[in-house]
């Protein structure tokens, strides 16, 4: 199942260590299948609080996205970004094509049509 590296990162500074990081980022990606699905621009707020820069970055799965984010080359460059952004980080499995709303009720062990 693929997985997303969602982070809404605030502060972002266009600083030196910024630059870097955005230069070195994508050799760290390519190793693990890592694609940018969103990284920042312009966002259209519609319900709460949201700020931020919003960066979703998808993997072929869970074991490649912790691969990439533990691995040494991540590694070696993550203090240039977290030394001058703040924000959350979270990795997420993606659900398949034929998902439906109601299948996290059977999965919550709730039988079909609602009933308690």
């Amino acid at each position: 199942m693929p997985t997303l590296a969602m982070a809404l990162l605030k502060g972002a500074a266009s600083g030196p260590e910024v630059v870097e990081y955005l230069t070195r980022i994508d050799a760290t990606l390519a190793p693990f299948g890592g694609r940018y699905l969103v990284h920042g621009g312009p966002i259209e707020r519609v319900e709460g609080d949201w700020s931020g820069d919003p960066v979703i970055i998808a993997f072929p799965d869970r074991a490649s996205a912790r691969g990439w984010y533990d691995s040494p080359a991540y590694r070696a460059i993550r203090p240039l970004r977290t030394g001058t952004i703040t924000g959350d980080v979270i990795f997420v499995d993606t659900v398949p094509e034929d998902h439906r709303a109601t299948d996290i009720l059977a999965a919550a062990g709730h039988p079909p049509g609602g009933g308690a």
